[in-house]
């Protein structure tokens, strides 16, 4: 058994095409295809599904693959760890990222840099934190920035901060600026959204329900720019959360107005697996976002 047989069958699972895993892994497709067969002879194991294209895994070949993605990875920490016996850590942290935590992303990998410069940070960004856990769970990620109200126990968790919200709505300069306001009515105006599909959204969802307050979006989206297009039309209003003020500060033309929240804030932090030992580049990660805790504190608004 060879590591490149167990990187062919990794990215074949990946890319669910064979041409498309060959150009991943930099060769042709019968010397990725030959390399899979003489894996599945020396296993004695099918672990494709044989067709006139890829049809899937076997359960014998998804078992591999799970076995094969911890090889590699374990494989990759040695060598990162080799190299910073001679030089300092180094390697390319892949860290997954949910579309809320983007603005805040930076308070990480910033210092993680400064403390290891020959660190390189790999951003996977708008995914969904089911999608950051199932990345981790394949080692395609080493860590993810995440929620962390609803996390399996068998990943390592570093909080980092509460994501508490405000209403972002286009300045009117006649409409004196106000303290506060409530979830109620924000829920009485044209609102742009996250997808439903995202732990953000369903949070917002969640506080809205709390203050017995109904709402439909007229726009939803993935997007943190194409909010802040909408609402600059003046036509939307949008739920932001706060920490995006220490990147946008307060645009022209447009205005934050924090939202009255009587319930706990949702709590943001580094999700990591629990492998033990952890390797070199994700110790560094852990130990640079448990340095930065900043769960009791609020962004000013920046006006």
């Amino acid at each position: 058994m060879q590591f490149r047989q167990l990187e062919y069958l990794v990215a074949l699972s990946r890319e669910e095409h064979f041409t498309r895993a060959a150009d991943a892994c930099s060769v042709s497709q019968p010397a990725l295809s030959e390399a899979i067969r003489k894996l599945e002879i020396e296993l004695d194991l099918p672990l494709i599904v044989r067709g006139n294209r890829f049809e899937g895994l076997t359960l014998e070949g998804e078992q591999i693959v799970r076995w094969a993605g911890k090889i590699l990875d374990n494989q990759a920490s040695l060598l990162h760890e080799v190299a910073s016996l001679r030089s300092g850590v180094t390697g390319t942290v892949r860290l997954g990222v949910i579309p809320t935590a983007s603005a805040a992303v930076a308070d990480l990998t910033g210092p993680l840099c400064v403390r290891h410069p020959k660190i390189t940070v790999s951003l996977a960004e708008a995914l969904s934190s089911a999608e950051i856990a199932a990345r981790l769970d394949r080692y395609e990620l080493d860590g993810g920035v995440t929620y962390l109200d609803d996390i399996a126990s068998h990943y390592r968790t570093f909080p980092l901060y509460r994501e508490r919200y405000a209403l972002l709505t286009a300045d009117d300069q006649i409409l004196p600026r106000r303290e506060q306001i409530t979830w109620r009515e924000a829920a009485a105006l044209p609102l742009c959204t996250l997808s439903s599909i995202m732990r953000g959204r369903r949070i917002l969802d969640e506080k809205f329900a709390g203050e017995s307050a109904s709402y439909t979006p007229q726009i939803e989206t993935d997007s943190v720019a194409s909010l802040y297009a909408h609402v600059k039309t003046g036509h939307w209003a949008a739920v932001v959360p706060t920490v995006w003020l220490k990147v946008f500060g307060e645009p022209p033309g447009l205005l934050y107005t924090p939202l009255a929240d009587a319930t706990e804030a949702a709590l943001v932090g580094l999700i990591t697996r629990t492998d033990d030992p952890p390797s070199i580049l994700v110790a560094a990660l852990e130990a640079t976002a448990a340095r930065l805790d900043q769960t009791s504190s609020d962004p000013p608004i920046d006006r």
